[in-house]
């Protein structure tokens, strides 16, 4: 006897998402919110997430791009379930290897009458749409090609004349109902005659797509809502060539902080630029899933577990998403701040070798303005001191580059305390030489807490000194304090240092 226990598995195993990305440049944010949604959702319901690369528009196509949409999911940990490419290897279906399928669909319509051949030149139809324009009517084929009998369609076929393929529109409305927008209803008077097969052969991205979904028997369609005016068009082939409909969920445009569709204009959009930034997947996810979608309470940080258990197309929003950087940063701060010491200091070195630092082994790198070998250990230090600052892993050579520089620059008035001046500061830095000169122990709580009582002892402004050492370690207006830079330092170079300033 078959349990409810059962009947909940067969339901969710027939949940089946999507992602379809055309490889015609790098994924932007956009592309991989979308992903993200469709895998959450089939997750979510103990479904399964299957990714198709739609590579049917062969003038746009840019080499390298299927490896960028694959480093993307690889790096957020979005598996999908199934998909073999030409070699028989597990990876995402190419819509390239399967023309055969795509054609022998586009005959059936042709048989059906549901679709036609066009023989339509460029040229005419260029001329056909300015006349439209003139008349100030909807630019739209003409159907002149739906009138050609089956003589003459044989006879331009056999003389291998150019042709493309057209679904008949049919009369009446088309209707459905999307998860997130509710019920869409679209005259078909407004729709054109689209084309379903190019005359190079590949069908239409608007064939390819609903045969596809079909046969991998999507039920959740979750994209962006720039598809929205698309839904029409393959509902009408669902209903042509008589298959279930899958459900529609379209999700809200991604908006620039002045609430216009997010582009380059906004700053950087592909996706792996912030991978190379130094953006944690965590936090990307995290931040990702916001973009649209609510939980209905005042949580901000959620774990990929906690999403998957929560996630839920009914609390996607309608309205716009607006991109807030600032967000991000904050959120990837978090994660940052609750890493172990060991992997951030493995994601922060290669930063520092960008500009910094020569690796010698694993074990010690050189720096490349001092020539001084340095290990892991007194990296370790440095990038310790920046964790609660940083909010992307990239951000660790500015925050920490007076570590690795022979000398600093910074105007000499950047030394002075407030209501302080010049003379007084060089006398302060001169005594404050002299004191630090005479100390034995190297460690941050004595250096410290001697400095401060001696500072007391002999009443001197903690601010007139503490402000002078500090800019004299950084070269900054802004840096941790002068007793953690001055231990990692060492006595010598910070002397070095305090000696250069009162030359300032």
């Amino acid at each position: 006897m078959q349990t409810n226990a059962d009947l909940n598995k067969k339901i969710m195993e027939k949940i089946r998402t999507r992602f379809a990305p055309s490889p015609t440049g790098e994924p932007h944010i956009g592309n991989i919110r979308s992903a993200l949604f469709a895998w959450l959702f089939a997750r979510h319901n103990g479904g399964k997430f299957v990714v198709r690369i739609e590579d049917t528009d062969r003038e746009r196509l840019v080499e390298g791009s299927i490896e960028k949409i694959k480093e993307s999911l690889e790096f957020l940990g979005l598996n999908y379930n199934e998909g073999l490419d030409k070699n028989g290897e597990y990876g995402p279906y190419l819509q390239s290897e399967r023309l055969k399928i795509y054609k022998e669909y586009v005959q059936k319509l042709i048989d059906e009458d549901k679709a036609y051949y066009c023989f339509c030149t460029k040229k005419r139809l260029v001329e056909m749409r300015e006349e439209q324009k003139m008349r100030k009517e909807a630019p739209k084929y003409d159907r002149q090609c739906l009138k050609l009998s089956k003589e003459e369609i044989e006879k331009r076929l056999n003389k291998k004349e150019p042709y493309v393929v057209r679904l008949k529109i049919p009369d009446g409305f088309t209707e459905f109902k999307d998860i997130i927008r509710g019920k869409i209803s679209i005259k078909n008077e407004v729709l054109d005659d689209q084309i379903i097969l190019k005359s190079d052969g590949y069908p239409t991205y608007h064939l390819a797509v609903v045969v596809d979904d079909h046969l991998m028997k999507i039920s959740h369609i979750i994209r962006a809502e720039e598809w929205l005016p698309s839904t029409p068009k393959h509902i009408l082939l669902y209903q042509a060539f008589k298959w279930d409909m899958p459900q529609f969920a379209h999700l809200p445009m991604i908006l620039g902080d002045d609430k216009k569709k997010l582009s380059k204009r906004h700053g950087s959009v592909a996706f792996l630029e912030y991978k190379k930034q130094g953006y944690l997947p965590e936090a990307l996810i995290n931040f990702m899933v916001f973009l649209g979608w609510n939980p209905k309470d005042e949580r901000e940080v959620f774990s990929l577990n906690e999403l998957i258990k929560e996630f839920d197309l009914e609390k996607v929003n309608k309205a716009g998403a607006i991109f807030n950087i600032g967000k991000l940063n904050n959120i990837n701060g978090q994660y940052i701040r609750k890493m172990d010491l060991d992997e951030l200091t493995d994601k922060c070195i290669p930063y520092l070798e960008k500009e910094f630092i020569e690796k010698i082994d694993d074990k010690t790198w050189k720096i490349n303005k001092t020539g001084e070998i340095m290990d892991k250990n007194w990296l370790k230090k440095v990038i310790l001191l920046e964790q609660e600052r940083m909010k992307k892993f990239s951000e660790i050579g500015d925050l920490t580059a007076f570590f690795f520089k022979k000398d600093l620059e910074y105007k000499a008035d950047l030394l002075i305390w407030r209501k302080s001046d010049k003379s007084k500061t060089l006398e302060n830095l001169k005594i404050l030489e002299a004191y630090l000169s005479k100390l034995d122990n190297w460690d941050k709580k004595d250096l410290e807490e001697k400095t401060i009582n001696w500072l007391k002892e002999n009443n001197y402004g903690i601010g007139d000194f503490l402000w002078p050492m500090r800019v004299a370690l950084s070269g900054e207006k802004a840096s941790p304090g002068p007793f953690e830079i001055a231990i990692i330092l060492g006595k010598e170079k910070t002397l070095d240092r305090i000696k250069k300033a009162v030359d300032k």
